[in-house]
């Protein structure tokens, strides 16, 4: 399928997949996050998140609620480090009610005070639900600790004191530093034609705030390795190992994908699952993932045993590190894993949802989109010697991060 771009007047790119579904998703990516708060702002990029739904000038909370509802529809939204999504799911029929709403939404919020001290218990739940989970509360740990000091460490719900400080006027301050037309993106994944969509988008965006957006992140500096312990009094020990990678620009990201695929992807015959679970029963779950910035990146191992089997989960971790480092895979390990991980993006590709959202994402970051078939072909370019090299670079022992909840 081949997508097509346009940009406003205003600034605002437009970035259309046509679909044969009778669904339609579409929705704004915009560049802001939580690395772009100040220091007394923690918290307030998912905040602004929560509260766009809270009023505009011509609507308030309940129209919002109802507005796609009614029809059928979903309204959502959810915050990054480096990105906000705010979209909608609804029949083609209510393509133009959603993105009426979502513009009015975006570019119009009020940010009453009422709804707003409403919504501060929700996200104060929030963060209570989060800290009462480990095997969650454990990753935005290890981040804060990679990160320490830079605004990429910093939780995404923030803090309970934080959150009491915000106001109309702090919201309205942000929306108006990040929310413009040049700092986002507009998606639309559907059956309806693209000059409908365009003709829409003009009528319904063309009014947006002008200003221009004034990006001010830092790369964050690398840390010495260590390993942290932390008593939680918990009956299973949870543990991260991690270290830094490429950034999302990089052209390894392609062959550390596939690494990870082969270290502890979401696949049962994972490297990890095969040595943790499989043949020692010392877990019942182990994973390995990576996580990518403009400007900075890292991969993770995490798992969760018995106090007693910490030390030796954590060895066979090594052990296969070390198997990536210094094995080549042969001719028909990596055909294998190359087929695989080709298998997992094709099934992956039919979840419409996260195709719309990789559909925004990616044009934000990279003002393009690479299809399936696209993507194949730069998995079919790699080779296991390549693999081998990025292996040597980023799994190495010395380098590890390691944070431990006991």
């Amino acid at each position: 399928m081949q997508y097509c771009s346009s940009i406003l007047p205003n600034g605002l790119r437009i970035v259309y997949l046509p679909s044969g579904s009778n669904v339609s998703y579409c929705g704004f990516a915009v560049n802001a996050g939580t690395r772009d708060e100040t220091p007394a702002e923690h918290g307030l990029a998912h905040f602004v998140e929560h509260t766009l739904f809270k009023g505009t000038e011509k609507r308030k909370a309940w129209h919002i609620l109802n507005r796609m509802e009614n029809a059928g529809g979903e309204l959502d939204a959810y915050t990054s480090k480096e990105e906000t999504l705010i979209y909608t799911v609804s029949l083609s029929e209510d393509a133009e009610r959603a993105i009426e709403l979502l513009a009015d939404i975006v570019f119009n919020s009020r940010f009453p005070e009422p709804e707003l001290e409403k919504e501060k218990e929700v996200i104060v739940d929030e963060i209570n639900a989060c800290s009462d989970t480990p095997s969650e509360l454990i990753f935005d740990e290890f981040e804060n600790l990679f990160f320490e000091g830079h605004e990429l460490g910093h939780n995404i719900l923030g803090d309970v004191k934080s959150l009491g400080t915000f106001t109309r006027d702090t919201c309205r301050s942000f929306t108006s530093r990040f929310y413009n037309p040049d700092n986002m993106v507009f998606f639309f994944y559907g059956n309806t034609p693209f000059g409908k969509v365009l003709r829409w988008a003009n009528k319904y965006m063309l009014t947006a705030n002008l200003s221009v957006t004034a990006m001010n992140r830092k790369p964050p500096s690398s840390h010495p390795p260590r390993q942290i312990k932390i008593n939680k009094n918990l009956h299973q020990t949870h543990v991260i190992v991690g270290g830094k990678t490429c950034p999302v620009f990089d052209e390894k990201r392609t062959g550390l994908h596939l690494l990870n695929n082969i270290l502890g992807g979401p696949g049962m015959n994972s490297r990890l699952n095969i040595s943790l679970r499989e043949k020692h029963g010392l877990v019942y779950s182990v994973e390995s993932g990576l996580t990518s910035y403009t400007d900075a990146g890292f991969f993770t191992v995490y798992f969760g045993c018995d106090r007693q089997s910490e030390s030796r989960c954590l060895s066979l971790i090594y052990k296969e590190l070390k198997r990536l480092r210094d094995s080549q895979l042969s001719t028909s390990q990596f055909a294998a894993a190359v087929k695989q991980w080709k298998g997992q993006l094709g099934i992956m590709s039919e979840q419409r949802e996260s195709l719309a959202l990789g559909l925004g994402k990616s044009f934000l970051r990279f003002n393009r989109y690479d299809d399936l078939p696209e993507a194949c072909r730069k998995i079919d370019a790699l080779t296991a010697g390549c693999l081998l090299e990025i292996a040597n670079e980023i799994y190495d022992e010395s380098r590890l991060f390691t944070l431990v909840y006991l």
